[in-house]
């Protein structure tokens, strides 16, 4: 065979091989977990970090109460961001999360949201008068085990006026099917946090609860212990970032 002919053979062996060989996968989405009260916030944010040239999580939003559950349940995904500590410390205790992965890295206040155009004003104090305003019609909270229902209620408990009120509360499944019921019409106030009702030009804001009548409102985040995929772990570190809290600063969210 000639020298020639021998070059020839190699080349074209060589590109078979190539041409044998698959070509390498596509990174595979992380799955994220994220309360509610993320949805215009985390959805920017991925899709900020999808335009680094990442693969752009896959996100799913509920009540963290209900994500968690699932998480203890055996729900095969990367990342968890609670609306609250609670949850997280769940899964903590069940050893459901990677530990020296959490991070609390952004806050929340609460309020009462009443449609656009409501003239209405959330007097905080006195008491009777606050009374006065939450039962004129239905007041829409989440469900108890939801971060933002249980806010709420502690709120109106330390306030004095949670046994007034009770009885003309009506419950939704997370914090945006609250604000939705407002949305609607279907209750004339709502309690939401502040990023919730920024997010909505169909509503505003009648009312801000102080800090001091409710447990700071802390959102952690934490990859879960089960998940392998590398693309979970940058894409938390990218969240806890300067650059990452800036977005979520940008929806009404404090940095931690």
């Amino acid at each position: 065979m000639t020298y020639l002919g021998f070059t020839a053979l190699v080349a074209a062996s060589a590109a078979a091989t190539l041409a044998a060989t698959p070509a390498a996968a596509d990174p595979t989405p992380p799955l994220v977990l994220a309360a509610a009260s993320l949805q215009e916030s985390l959805t920017a944010a991925a899709n900020a970090w999808a335009a680094k040239g990442h693969v752009r999580p896959v996100i799913s939003f509920a009540a963290s109460s209900a994500l968690a559950r699932q998480v203890q349940a055996g729900a095969n995904a990367d990342l968890f961001i609670s609306a609250d500590e609670d949850w997280m410390d769940a899964l903590a205790a069940r050893k459901l999360i990677v530990a020296n992965t959490r991070v609390t890295f952004l806050g929340n206040r609460l309020v009462v949201a009443a449609p656009a155009g409501s003239k209405i004003r959330i007097p905080v104090r006195p008491p009777a008068a606050l009374v006065r305003v939450l039962t004129a019609g239905p007041l829409a909270m989440a469900d108890t085990p939801v971060p933002a229902g249980k806010y709420g209620q502690e709120a109106l408990e330390r306030l004095g006026v949670w046994a007034q009120v009770a009885p003309r509360v009506v419950r939704a499944e997370n914090v945006r099917a609250t604000l939705a019921l407002v949305e609607r019409g279907a209750a004339p106030l709502g309690i939401v946090y502040a990023t919730d009702a920024k997010a909505s030009a169909q509503v505003r804001i009648a009312g801000v609860f102080p800090a001091s009548t409710h447990p700071a409102i802390t959102y952690p985040v934490a990859r879960l212990s089960t998940s392998r995929n590398p693309e979970a772990e940058a894409f938390r570190r990218f969240l806890v970032s300067r650059g990452g809290k800036a977005i979520f600063v940008r929806y009404g969210f404090s940095a931690r």
